[in-house]
């Protein structure tokens, strides 16, 4: 996991509608960028409707949300679309960016070990620091603890 008060790694990815997005464009607003493991599993469905239920107060605070997968475009179309989400995701199926941000890990699940994105969210601020992070993330708390820390 990057460690706070270092400058995030700009980025190039493209959004569930194929649009480019550069970390760099969100100079001037707060960043919530959150990594998870796949779209339409429990965890990431309660992680990412927390967040777009909350959407509207993210952005009263001047923040933006960008959820960050290995799941290509059309996968995150169809999550986007079948919950109503309201924000941005971003697909990584490359891992380029999940790498540089060191959220591809050895995980263990049920014994068996294999390599997969460990839940994390960064909390970048208007110049592009890092200022909170956090790879101990409770999917259906990340949103609200997120909110917390925008007072």
């Amino acid at each position: 996991m990057l460690g706070v008060g270092i400058k995030a790694p700009d980025f190039e990815l493209p959004d569930q509608n194929g649009k480019i997005h550069r970390l760099s464009d969100y100079t001037g607003k707060k960043v919530i960028l959150y990594f998870y493991p796949k779209d339409n599993t429990a965890g990431c469905t309660k992680q990412a409707c927390g967040f777009s239920e909350r959407y509207p107060q993210f952005t009263e605070k001047g923040a933006v949300i960008l959820g960050v997968s290995k799941d290509s475009v059309s996968s995150h179309k169809r999550f986007e679309e079948k919950y109503g989400l309201a924000f941005t995701l971003l697909a990584d199926p490359e891992r380029k960016v999940i790498e540089a941000y060191d959220v591809w890990k050895e995980k263990k699940n049920y014994g068996k070990v294999s390599m997969g994105v460990v839940r994390t969210t960064y909390l970048i601020d208007e110049q592009g620091i890092i200022i909170k992070a956090n790879d101990k993330v409770k999917a259906a708390d990340d949103p609200e603890n997120m909110l917390k820390e925008l007072n």
